[in-house]
């Protein structure tokens, strides 16, 4: 099948909804290969078309009232939420403060940002390097936490493997307000050693939004690979999440992060891995290994280096096709 052929297919197939549909909704990472329109009037109408519940997405630069409307109209019209997806401000808030702003006219339930946009231990070679991310990240959390208070529109920071499961929590007390509080990713800290199910615990009573997903993780030289995975095939408890988090917040949106792509590498067995984490216990890197020892992969874990653009797309739609059928089980609309 051709790439123009397979689009005009999954047009096609998109074109009709299916009759069963879902409580769960989209982010558009979730979309790593095909990489649609990350806008909310478009991104709403592609994840509608696919069954899904709503979705976490961007405004476009300056949008116009008729714009929001639109947005408001088709998520109200559709039984569909949306989130904005939102950077920090910087020192000039005027820019944040407007998308808070026009985010709330067009019907967002709260916005989804994060501090870092790489990883932990990637992105910094020092200590102090990580100390003074952690200086510059309050400072932006203390200029948002105001301005979506005054707005009140909730923020939830995503755990973007940057925050342990120990340091995170301490960060939603020290600004103790009902308008802030997590984006969990269930699969996200992994990579910092943390057990999905500790994560989702520590942060469960900060919870204002979510990024579901499944993991799998398979040992390599230097410490373990880790890939999502179709949901209920990995190891993440799903069920027991849900249910968590909807204890603690009746109403929270359950916003599928799957990507499509190699297995991240997770180098923990490498000094460098090590250098931004000070005096963490030599017993989370033991833990971890031995987990990740006794879970392999029930399938192979996916991939996209060495095949075609269309395969890669057709892998993608397989797995989001099976996603959809498990959140069609537990989380209907």
């Amino acid at each position: 099948m051709t790439r123009r052929h397979f689009i005009a297919a999954s047009s096609t197939a998109m074109a009709q909804p299916p009759a069963a549909r879902t409580a769960m909704g989209f982010t558009p990472d979730a979309f790593a290969v095909s990489r649609p329109d990350r806008t909310a009037l478009a991104f709403l109408q592609r994840v509608h078309s696919m069954g899904a519940g709503g979705g976490q997405a961007a405004l476009p630069p300056n949008p116009g009232a008729s714009y929001l409307k639109q947005v408001r109209d088709f998520a109200g019209n559709n039984n569909l939420y949306w989130e904005l997806l939102l950077p920090l401000p910087g020192e000039d808030t005027t820019p944040f403060e407007a998308a808070v702003k026009a985010a709330k006219e067009a019907g967002a339930e709260s916005i989804r940002s994060a501090c870092l946009s790489g990883r932990r231990y990637e992105t910094f070679n020092t200590l102090d390097e990580w100390k003074a991310f952690v200086r510059t990240s309050h400072e932006k959390l203390a200029r948002a936490v105001p301005i979506v208070e005054k707005h009140k529109l909730p923020l939830g920071i995503e755990n973007h493997k940057d925050w342990t499961a120990e340091e995170m929590p301490a960060i939603f007390r020290q600004y103790s307000s009902e308008y802030f509080g997590a984006c969990i990713d269930f699969g996200n800290n992994v990579s910092l050693l943390d057990s999905p199910t500790e994560l989702i615990e520590a942060l469960a009573p900060f919870v204002i939004n979510t990024h579901i997903k499944d993991m799998s993780v398979e040992e390599y030289a230097d410490g373990f690979l880790l890939s999502e995975v179709p949901l209920g095939i990995g190891i993440v408890d799903l069920p027991r999440a849900f249910a968590l988090l909807r204890s603690k917040r009746p109403r929270v949106r359950f916003s599928l992060d799957m990507l499509t792509r190699d297995p991240l590498r997770i180098p923990c067995l490498t000094e460098k891995y090590w250098v931004t984490f000070g005096n963490r216990p030599a017993r989370r890197l033991a833990a971890a290994l031995a987990f990740v020892r006794g879970h392999k992969p029930s399938e192979p874990l996916p991939r996209v280096t060495g095949i075609t653009k269309e395969e890669a797309l057709a892998l993608e739609a397989r797995i989001l096709a099976r996603c959809l059928d498990y959140a069609r089980a537990q989380l209907p609309a």
